[in-house]
């Protein structure tokens, strides 16, 4: 090979090479409404700072793992207290303070697979999320398992459609991550 043409396969690798990354981004899977539902349903019914601490933290499932392991590293650390011990950690702001929450970043942990495709989802599908989110919370209200009580303030705003439900704590100061079935939560699909 010559060395005009050396260099002009060189340009064209590294055209290509420079071009991947976004056509690996627009080439990402997209998931179907059905799929959202079935992948956000373990999670949909947790507080909003939870689960959008949650969302965020599924595009990194690397710092997942490591921010687990630390924390199973941790037991003794707790609440503000683990969030303070992670500070200077080079983790993404969302997975330091799922420290604060060992059971909801243990299931991201312990289920990678579907933590990768959270995270996908997130990154590739916002609205769709945000939709999905929202037509979850509808269906467990409409079934009667979603309501105000001790631990959380669930608030309405819109209706029909276009109706939004937030779920937060009662006291901000403590945040309590639910426990439940879906299958049970929403209702019969």
């Amino acid at each position: 090979m010559n060395r005009r043409t050396l260099l002009a396969l060189f340009g064209s690798v590294a055209a290509c090479s420079l071009a991947s990354p976004s056509w690996a981004q627009d080439e990402r899977r997209q998931f179907s409404p059905q799929e959202l539902d079935q992948m956000l349903a373990p999670i949909a019914l947790y507080p909003d700072a939870v689960l959008g601490q949650m969302l965020m933290a599924a595009s990194y499932p690397l710092e997942v793992v490591e921010a687990a392991r630390w924390s199973q590293a941790n037991p003794g650390l707790k609440g503000d207290a683990a969030v303070n011990a992670v500070k200077d950690k080079t983790w993404d702001i969302s997975v330091k303070s799922l420290v604060a929450f060992p059971a909801a970043l243990m299931q991201l942990n312990d289920h990678l697979d579907w933590t990768q495709n959270l995270g996908d989802a997130m990154i590739g599908q916002q609205q769709d999320v945000a939709d999905s989110i929202q037509r979850l919370r509808a269906r467990a209200t409409d079934a009667g398992n979603l309501q105000s009580g001790p631990q959380q303030k669930v608030s309405t705003q819109g209706a029909g459609d276009d109706r939004t439900i937030v779920i937060e704590p009662t006291n901000p100061d403590i945040v309590y991550v639910p426990s439940y079935n879906p299958s049970w939560a929403y209702g019969s699909w």
